[in-house]
């Protein structure tokens, strides 16, 4: 396949809406495409090279592309300057261009070995080495390749779907019909490399998608807990049933192989990016456990031994750095509480039931003691009073709250359902728990905030089930001076021309600049309330829901914005809301 036949279709893809069309066009190039080519179709179409756990950044910023395109135009940088910032979009600009092609037959695959050798270039001078390589790509490709290409590099493609459309693509290439997709998405949960299942459905048909198996070293997509209000209402819910403390920390997916010579292991956060480098002090005690292959489940949170304490999310979060590694592991040492154990010595215990992993768990890992890696307490709990006798003791410790799980649930990867339940700490006068929310544009401000160009921004939630994000509060507190030019700085980094296709926003909402759905962040709110002019939850005549009093509480860099609440999780916390009511 020609890379420009897959950038005419990025291109129609771009320019709907309409989710089903979207899953058409992507269904008839997975046809067209040999398995490779499919599997590469599958990263670049999500603006990656590889899958989500292996790095994929080109290191190249918007100030080096404009040299670069300045010369393949044939301009002076001043002017791309400037038409990048009325347009918004560099790669819009070079759509527009002309200059002498080379050649305009590169293949994707040929394409995709350019980006894949560019990505690896290191060392002295590297950056400049770079520039030149996608230079001299941008010349053998014609303009809406280039725009792509562009936009691949700068980490800007976002047409508008997820991961999940592409499962639903997949199927309706084999059946004309999403009626796959669930055997699709079980392959997906256990294996989350979207490329690696659009190849082997090439390759083996249904059939070897049925028999994939889980990999160490490729993640799981991880098990999500549902919300409930109330520690009464969560045992009329469950009946008996096992609680564990809620850490406010990392959660991370562990990977270890210790069949080789040099022993791996791997830690993976919430949205299967690799942590790996980051957390030193955790490799050693992980491989002094008795196991060939392990994969399993924690929380890494900092911990003081001066005050026997946690440290709060803050803190934390200053582990995840790529430099002063070990520094940080002496200063923020970290504990890694593990709560569940998804494989062990080359078996699957995903259809084991709760209390039997937690057994296993039990077997190979410290319970106690002054180790940086032991398992998670838990408690069996027989009555709704001692569960809330629980909860208040955990929220006394400092603690987020708790997670109460089916003693006899087996884990559901990739799934949020009632198997597990989290109850937080609640504040007088709010709804019971902080919302996930994806930031989708800013307005420019005004009075005080005139200076900074921006005084207030728009979020959304992620409706799962239409792949899109629909507007559910405009947000104007909760920041300092600083806070709001740092937020300016991160949108206008990732600023759209217009509207992108996957949100969902009544006109009268519009904000003064768009940005790519990227940046989660915590809102919190004093209720939910029925709206009719916000998205979230809209269907017919039915009414949005909106956030009353939103303000913002911080940044979830651990979460993808699909990741985020969703409306599904919205509607439910309005009917606990207004049940409390």
């Amino acid at each position: 396949m020609k890379f420009f036949e897959l950038a005419r279709v990025f291109n129609k893809i771009e320019r709907t809406s309409s989710r089903i069309a979207i899953t058409e066009l992507l269904a008839e190039l997975f046809k067209k495409a040999t398995a490779r080519e499919a599997g590469i179709i599958c990263y670049l179409s999500l603006g990656k090279l590889y899958p989500p756990y292996l790095e994929s950044q080109f290191n190249i910023a918007q100030k080096l592309m404009v040299p670069v395109v300045a010369k393949l135009l044939d301009r002076p940088e001043e002017i791309i300057k400037k038409e990048e910032k009325q347009v918004g979009d560099i790669g819009t600009i070079v759509a527009g261009g002309e200059w002498e092609q080379i050649n305009n037959e590169l293949s994707v695959i040929e394409v995709y070995d350019k980006l894949v050798a560019m990505q690896k270039i290191a060392g002295t001078g590297s950056i400049q080495e770079k520039a030149n390589a996608l230079y001299d790509l941008l010349r053998h490709v014609d303009c809406l390749s280039a725009k792509y290409i562009v936009r691949i590099v700068l980490g800007k493609l976002r047409l508008g779907f997820s991961d999940m459309t592409i499962v639903d693509a997949l199927s309706w290439m084999e059946t004309g019909d999403k009626s796959l997709r669930p055997e699709l998405e079980n392959a997906y949960n256990i294996s989350a490399d979207i490329g690696l299942i659009a190849r082997t459905l090439k390759e083996g048909g249904m059939e070897a998608i049925e028999k994939m198996q889980i990999t160490v070293g490729i993640p799981i997509r991880p098990a999500a807990a549902e919300r409930l209000p109330t520690a009464k209402a969560i045992f009329e819910k469950l009946g008996p049933c096992i609680v564990q403390p809620k850490l406010d920390g990392f959660r991370l997916q562990i990977h270890l192989d210790n069949t080789s010579e040099k022993p791996i292991v791997h830690f993976f956060s919430r949205n299967l990016k690799d942590m790996s480098a980051m957390f030193p002090d955790l490799v050693e005690a992980l491989l002094k456990l008795k196991v060939k292959t392990l994969i399993c489940e924690g929380e890494a949170i900092v911990y003081d031994p001066n005050l026997d304490a946690f440290l709060p999310f803050q803190e934390t979060v200053k582990r995840k750095r790529k430099h002063g590694i070990e520094q940080m592991a002496t200063e923020f040492p970290l504990r890694l509480y593990v709560f569940d154990i998804l494989y062990l010595n080359g078996k699957s215990l995903l259809g084991e039931s709760h209390n039997e992993r937690y057994k296993t768990l039990q077997k190979i890992m410290p319970t106690k003691g002054n180790s940086p890696v032991q398992v998670i307490e838990e408690k069996q709990i027989k009555s709704a009073k001692e569960l809330e006798e629980y909860f208040l003791a955990a929220i006394a410790e400092g603690l987020e709250g708790i997670v109460v799980k089916r003693p006899d649930a087996i884990y559901r990867p990739g799934k949020r359902n009632f198997n597990w339940i989290k109850l937080k700490r609640q504040e007088e006068g709010h709804i019971e728990d902080t919302i996930d929310c994806v930031i989708l544009g800013y307005y420019a401000g005004s009075g005080k905030r005139a200076v900074f160009g921006i005084g207030a921004f728009l979020v959304g939630v992620f409706n799962k089930k239409e792949d899109r994000f629909e507007t559910v509060a405009k947000v104007g507190t909760g920041l300092t001076d600083q806070e709001w030019i740092d937020l300016k700085k991160q949108c206008d980094a990732i600023k759209r021309a217009q509207k992108p296709s996957n949100v969902i926003c009544a006109k009268e909402l519009y904000p003064d600049v768009w940005v790519a759905p990227d940046i989660v962040c915590q809102i919190r709110a004093d209720e939910i309330t029925k709206s009719p002019t916000h998205a979230a939850g809209k269907d017919g005549d039915e009414l949005g829901l909106a956030l009353r009093f939103p303000r913002l509480m911080g940044y979830r860099e651990d979460k993808s914005p699909e990741d985020a609440t969703t409306v599904a999780e919205l509607r439910s916390m309005f009917k606990h809301q207004s049940s409390r009511k």
